[in-house]
């Protein structure tokens, strides 16, 4: 099996809160010398939320979507105790460790549905992404998707994946469809369901889906509050996605009928 290489960089300057979301993410410089937006273990859904942004991410790029870089971000315990926000001083202090971070898009400019600049294919390839990993959070409201470059670009996937919240039911979630596909802000525009599910089959595979999830760090994987081991989990997230794979035609079907 081939690996996926993602890079780790030590945060050397904590530089702006983002409060657009509720788990204030910030944008961090790191030791490369690259500007970061940076999305922390400690924040409201924790590490499984970093777990959901990086599968999200690689399966986007794995089929072609533009993603900004992902990589792994290590913070230390300086940041806190020159923070003067009690709020931003009590997360940093709990995302102490290995974290995640996107490259941040300088001068992106949030997408709008009322503008739509994508093509009928482009848009049906990220409906149906976002129906394989179960991703509730690309709505009219809050569309997680950037136009920068002339080119749209993918963000924000900790939504995704919301089976892994209860490990103890997760199978449940293997014979679901995806409803929420009728709120989809890109779903006007997905008129190449088909092509668009012919293409995912070509660019995703069983090794791909494995090289992916092999990608997460073992630590994002530790939960003693569950039977299950962090391989057990693996294993899960590849069955899971094998399982999405498997049916991306009723799912192109469900958009096709949703839109």
């Amino acid at each position: 099996m081939n690996t996926l290489e993602i890079r780790t960089v030590n945060v050397v300057q904590y530089k702006q809160a983002l409060r657009e979301g509720g788990s204030l993410p910030a944008i961090v410089k790191a030791d490369d010398e690259f500007n970061y937006v940076l999305k922390f273990r400690g924040a409201g859904q924790g590490k499984k939320a970093l777990i959901a942004e990086l599968l999200g991410a690689e399966l986007g790029r794995a089929i072609g979507l533009n993603v900004p870089e992902i990589v792994l971000m290590n913070l230390d315990d300086s940041f806190s105790k020159t923070e003067a926000d009690e709020e931003i001083q009590d997360l940093l202090d709990f995302s102490v460790g290995l974290n995640l971070g996107m490259h941040y898009l300088s001068g992106a400019i949030t997408y709008d549905p009322l503008v739509p600049r994508v093509d009928y294919l482009t848009a049906s390839k990220i409906v149906l992404l976002d129906s394989i990993i179960s991703n509730i959070d690309r709505t009219p409201k809050n569309s997680n998707l950037l136009n920068w470059k002339s080119e749209m670009w993918l963000i924000d996937h900790g939504a995704a994946f919301y089976f892994h919240h209860n490990w103890d039911t997760w199978r449940n979630h293997l014979n679901r469809s995806f409803p929420f596909v009728k709120n989809h802000v890109l779903l006007k525009m997905a008129k190449q369901l088909k092509e668009g599910a012919e293409e995912i089959k070509k660019r995703l595979s069983h090794e791909k889906i494995k090289e992916i999830v092999a990608a997460i760090p073992e630590d994002f994987l530790e939960d003693d509050s569950y039977a299950l081991s962090t391989n057990d989990m693996r294993q899960a997230y590849i069955e899971f996605l094998m399982s999405r794979l498997n049916k991306i035609d009723t799912l192109a079907k469900e958009a096709e009928d949703a839109r």
